[in-house]
């Protein structure tokens, strides 16, 4: 593939992905003259159909930790599977260092119930649903990490059937046949 052609498809793969600034520090450095001040940011890139990376770079300015920060989450972008591309499959935990988060499914209508860092997430990763919540450290940076953990352990219910040789109906199950047989035909009345 020539390069004019790469160049041309990263561009157009680039310009469907959404970024979201979610913190800057700033941090001086005293020296003989006064202080030098350095910035540090931590980006959310996804393309609000399943892939999400988070990335932090460092600079003397904004702009270009901002840039560094962009270009780090590009490169550990995931791919994380929804459930009718709106919610989990399932809920999950997520650790990184002191940071503990809970991440529940929800209803189509409940919207994305989460605060700071993890909203950030999961309108890049295009969740429309879901219910999270920080038990741990408010950190932006240890949050985010906790985020990713839990998404990571996330898998489909087709992941979970190959891995044990089955259907996916033998994995999801129904409901009514799962139930004692006196109290199927109660919920079936009902």
């Amino acid at each position: 593939m020539s390069r004019r052609r790469r160049d041309r498809d990263e561009d157009r793969h680039d310009s469907e992905l959404v970024d979201k600034l979610v913190n800057i520090n700033r941090v001086a450095k005293v020296v003989k003259g006064g202080r030098r001040f350095g910035f540090s940011a931590l980006v959310i890139v996804g393309d609000q159909k399943g892939r999400v990376g988070y990335g932090s770079g460092k600079a003397r300015e904004v702009p270009e930790a901002v840039r560094k920060a962009t270009e780090q989450a590009k490169r550990s972008m995931i791919r994380v599977p929804l459930r009718q591309g709106r919610t989990l499959h399932h809920d999950t935990i997520g650790h990184f260092g002191a940071g503990r988060v809970l991440m529940r499914s929800a209803p189509p209508g409940t919207g994305v119930i989460a605060g700071g860092p993890m909203r950030a997430v999961f309108e890049a990763l295009g969740m429309h649903d879901v219910v999270a919540k920080s038990m741990g450290t408010s950190n932006p940076h240890n949050m985010v990490k906790a985020t990713f953990d839990a998404l990571r352990n996330v898998s489909s219910p087709r992941s979970v059937a190959t891995k044990r040789g089955k259907k996916i109906g033998d994995i999801l199950g129904r409901r009514e046949t799962n139930l004692p047989a006196g109290e199927a035909a109660a919920a079936t009345e009902a």
